[in-house]
Order: C-alpha cells, then structure tokens, then sequence
C-alpha cells in the first residue's frame, strides 16, 4: 500500500452533494496538474490525513 495515492482518507476529499460524488478540493492550475499526473510519482504532494481526532485535541 506504500507509495499509492489514497484519496479517502485525505482532508481534501470531500463529498459533493450537487454531483453525488467525492471530489478533490486541491486547486491546481494547468501547469501544476501536468507537472503532477506526468510526475510518475504515486504520492500526492497536497496529501494531508483527514485526522479528527487531532483537531479535537487541539481545541481542548
């Protein structure tokens, strides 16, 4: 499972209700989009864990 891009579990990927789907909330201009996806790298540079329970330790 190293080195795969898993979106679900990423802060930027949330549920569109309008769409009824997930979707990206990373916002990449045409450059970086190519720059990413002809990368050849499997690890995406905007992930960050959807951590729940970090932010509830942090506003106590």
């Amino acid at each position: 499972m190293s080195g795969e891009i898993i979106c679900e579990s990423c802060t930027h990927y949330v549920y569109n209700e309008e769409l009824e789907e997930y979707e990206c909330l990373v916002c990449l201009d045409e450059d970086e989009y190519a720059v990413f996806l002809h990368s050849g790298s499997q690890r995406c540079p905007y992930y960050r864990l959807d951590d729940e329970y970090g932010v509830v330790k942090k506003q106590m």
